[in-house]
């Protein structure tokens, strides 16, 4: 797992926007969600563009702080977060039966660091669906460094329309990131489509737990600032999403939000009361270096306008994550597994 520095931070700043443009990207990317007025639909509607902006703008923060792979992880005492990592990779690719030679699809694959991970780890091919341009172009890059790019490759198109012909992939799976899809039946429909019969689709999704409460202006403000800082148009609850695979045909064959038994709480790498050497970068002190790294490097003209506005709205969505997982209203690995069946009868 391999981390960017400063300079790849400041360098990669705004991905595929110019640089000149990355303010109004910016205050665009804002005026699309709840604290700057934003409605649901609006934000359904132009997920694309939305999406878009959001991995444009923050890639180049998530690499700084969390490494190639952009998710959380069940984590045992005693645990790095790395390792928790890798193992909730291996948890999915043992999921799903990989087999040598498999051919697997990653549906929203960011800059490909589990596909590079469950490629190496079960020896099958993977292809990495995502839509931005800047993470494919750098996943291709960080593919060539680890050697894989002969057997995984990325293919930039929307999952809600994906291009390939029925049928074609042996396993699919996603890890957080069908959260971005403004209609989870459109979405796994496609996956249900492109998957082989017989075959098994396994999932990690961000969702509101039964805990959350609509009512509750609290609950309500903490999934703004998740929706904000992540890029999402809304966050479905965990019912709605197996409701939608069994109404796309999949069989579900068990599910489960992984993070009520995890010993060490999910959240941890974001609390500022927590701190660690080994995840430093995601710590108060470390976010504290970075959020002033930033300003200088704007203030200077190494990082474009509007860098510290990145900065501040991941900084809320930090808050707004660690707030939902102590109060148990959110979880980022409702994790499920399912089938599709060998004929369309069953």
């Amino acid at each position: 797992m391999s981390k960017a520095g400063a300079f790849d931070l400041a360098s990669g700043l705004g991905g595929k926007i110019d640089k000149s443009e990355v303010l109004s990207a910016v205050e665009k990317y804002e005026k699309y969600h709840v604290f700057y007025g934003g409605a649901e639909e609006e934000r359904k509607a132009n997920y694309t563009d939305m999406v878009n902006k959001y991995y444009d703008l923050v890639t180049s923060f998530y690499e700084f702080g969390w490494g190639e792979s952009f998710h959380f992880a069940h984590r045992f005492t005693g645990e790095s977060l790395r390792e928790s990592i890798k193992r909730h990779e291996h948890f999915l690719a043992l999921q799903l039966g990989l087999k040598a030679g498999h051919k697997v699809l990653d549906v929203g694959c960011g800059i490909g660091g589990p596909l590079r991970e469950i490629a190496r780890f079960s020896l099958t091919s993977v292809t990495g669906l995502n839509n931005n341009e800047y993470q494919i172009a750098r996943g291709k890059q960080l593919n060539r460094i680890a050697g894989v790019d002969k057997t995984c490759d990325f293919v930039k198109a929307d999952f809600m329309k994906m291009p390939f012909p029925d049928c074609s992939f042996d396993a699919v799976y996603a890890i957080e990131a069908t959260c971005h899809a403004p209609d989870a039946y459109g979405c796994y429909s496609e996956i249900y489509r492109v998957l082989k019969p017989g075959q098994f689709f396994a999932a990690y999704e961000w969702c509101m737990t039964d805990s959350f409460d609509p009512n509750n202006q609290e609950h309500q403000k903490i999934k703004a600032e998740i929706e904000i800082g992540d890029g999402l148009p809304d966050i479905r609850l965990t019912g709605q999403c197996i409701e939608a695979l069994k109404k796309a045909g999949f069989e579900v064959i068990w599910s489960k939000d992984l993070a009520a038994s995890s010993p060490v709480p999910w959240y941890l790498p974001l609390d500022k009361n927590h701190f660690s050497l080994s995840s430093f970068r995601l710590t108060a002190i470390g976010r504290f270096f970075t959020r002033n790294m930033v300003k200088t490097l704007e203030f200077v003209g190494l990082a474009p306008k509007g860098s510290q506005r990145v900065q501040d709205f991941l900084e809320k969505a930090a808050e707004g994550l660690v707030e939902g997982g102590r109060r148990e209203i959110f979880t980022p690995m409702f994790f499920f597994l399912a089938q599709k069946p060998h004929s369309e009868s069953q």
